[in-house]
C-alpha cells in the first residue's frame, strides 16, 4: 500500500483522542503525525474524530435523578463507612502470617535442637563396635561358649598348658 493510502492501525486510531489532546509520549506522537503528514487516508480519519468530537460538544447533556444520586451518595458513604475492612482485614491476615512464621520458626529450631542433641548425645552403637573390633570379630565364638564357667575348665584343662596340679 502506497504511503499515501496508509490507514492507521488500531493502535494509533485508539491512541488519536490521546494525540489531538496532546497526551501522547514523544514517540507515539512523532509515530502518528508523520503518518498524518504523510497520508491522506489517516488524516481523514483524525479530521472525522475532531468533527465527531465538536458535534458531541453541542448536545446537551442529560442529568441524572435525584434517585440515582441519592442512591450513589447512600452507597459512597456506606462504603466509605465500611472502608476500614479491607485494612483490617490485611492487618489480621498479615499477623496470622508472622504468628504462623513464628510457629514454624521456633518448630524448626525445636527439631534441629532435637536432631543435634540425638546426634550429639545419645550413645552410637557402631561406635562401641568399632573401638572393641576384636570382640565383634570372634561375637560368634563367644557366645558358642556360653559361660565363664566352660572357659575357666578350659584354662585349667591339661590340653591349654595349664595343669590344676602345678
Amino acid at each position: 500500500m502506497r504511503p499515501e493510502q496508509q490507514r492507521l492501525t488500531p493502535l494509533e486510531r485508539a491512541n488519536l483522542v490521546a494525540f489531538l489532546d496532546g497526551e501522547l509520549n514523544e514517540g507515539e506522537s512523532r509515530s502518528i503525525s508523520s503518518k498524518l503528514r504523510d497520508s491522506p487516508t489517516a488524516r481523514r480519519e483524525a479530521e472525522v474524530l475532531e468533527k465527531t468530537c465538536e458535534l458531541l460538544q453541542h448536545l446537551d447533556r442529560p442529568q441524572a435523578s435525584t434517585s440515582l444520586t441519592e442512591r450513589t451518595m447512600t452507597e459512597v458513604k456506606r462504603l466509605s463507612d465500611r472502608g476500614g475492612e479491607l485494612e483490617t482485614a490485611f492487618k489480621l491476615v498479615g499477623r496470622k502470617a508472622v504468628r504462623a512464621s513464628i510457629w514454624l520458626l521456633a518448630s524448626l529450631l525445636a527439631f534441629g535442637l532435637g536432631y543435634a542433641m540425638t546426634l550429639w548425645v545419645w550413645p552410637d552403637p557402631t561406635a562401641r563396635l568399632a573401638r572393641d573390633l576384636t570382640l565383634a570379630k570372634h561375637l560368634d565364638e563367644y557366645r558358642a561358649v556360653g559361660s565363664i564357667d566352660f572357659l575357666k575348665e578350659l584354662a585349667n584343662s591339661t590340653e591349654f598348658g595349664t595343669d590344676q596340679d602345678d
